[in-house]
């Protein structure tokens, strides 16, 4: 009975650490108060895939390691090794290694006050959605140390790993009237103008983002892959099964 007891309670605390883990996209986005826009993820486009990885690679790798994720693992998404090393690879890396940075963790938290997590499964902790809205909600912010702040993300403490892509992004704020009462509206607006228009920014993270879902689950890729191929001999089988169903029948009315 107690060994039953036991292991009734290491169940809850499991659920309970599960639970604790996905709760933070929707409590940070209803006291943010932004409504969360809908990630354009896509596992079968294998080039937003590689377009994501690239961008990971060279902009979210300097401070997020992704230790549970190998390079040679993106062959999946139709690179060759040679590629691989070309376009994603640092000189000390090797293709069979995993996505690790330099830098310490204890290094990174005395540095930052707290060690940047680890990528391979955020987006099955904190939700596409919740990422692809973050990464779209940075502002300069001179009053913050880091110089950035966040609507989705009030006072973060991660600066905006792709400003030199989006730019210097303003906040606007606006007052709106609402039954009555004057409301202030938050947006983020133009500022000084980066690499990319926003048409071009939206897609580059749309790209990032279906990365970071690729990398929680990289058999779904494949997994798809085989459902099709599979439905397809199921949905000829049926057609031949159809058609011995009816030489049967036809032996038995006779």
């Amino acid at each position: 009975m107690a060994k039953f007891r036991n292991r009734a309670i290491a169940a809850l605390v499991s659920l309970a650490a599960v639970l604790s883990a996905a709760a933070p996209s929707s409590a940070l986005a209803a006291s943010s108060g932004v409504a969360l826009q809908r990630a354009p993820v896509n596992l079968q486009d294998a080039v937003s895939l590689q377009r994501g990885a690239h961008l990971f690679v060279n902009y979210c790798m300097g401070c997020h390691s992704a230790n549970y994720m190998r390079f040679n693992r993106l062959t999946d998404l139709g690179l060759s090794e040679e590629q691989i090393k070309e376009y994603l690879l640092f000189a000390t890396d090797k293709v069979g290694s995993p996505m690790t940075i330099a830098m310490r963790a204890s290094d990174a938290k005395e540095w930052m006050g707290k060690a940047p997590p680890d990528m391979t499964v955020i987006a099955r902790s904190k939700r596409p959605d919740y990422i692809y809205t973050l990464l779209k909600s940075y502002y300069v912010d001179e009053s913050r140390a880091l110089g950035w702040n966040n609507l989705a993300y009030p006072n973060i403490g991660m600066p905006h790993p792709l400003w030199q892509l989006q730019g210097a992004t303003q906040l606007k704020v606006e007052e709106k009237q609402s039954h009555g009462h004057a409301v202030q509206v938050k947006s983020i607006g133009p500022g000084e103008s980066g690499l990319m228009n926003a048409v071009e920014y939206d897609r580059a993270v749309g790209d990032v983002v279906n990365y970071l879902v690729y990398m929680g689950e990289p058999w779904k890729v494949q997994s798809s892959r085989v459902g099709i191929i599979v439905m397809f001999f199921l949905s000829i089988l049926l057609v031949f099964v159809y058609l011995l169903k009816l030489e049967f029948w036809r032996d038995i009315k006779h």
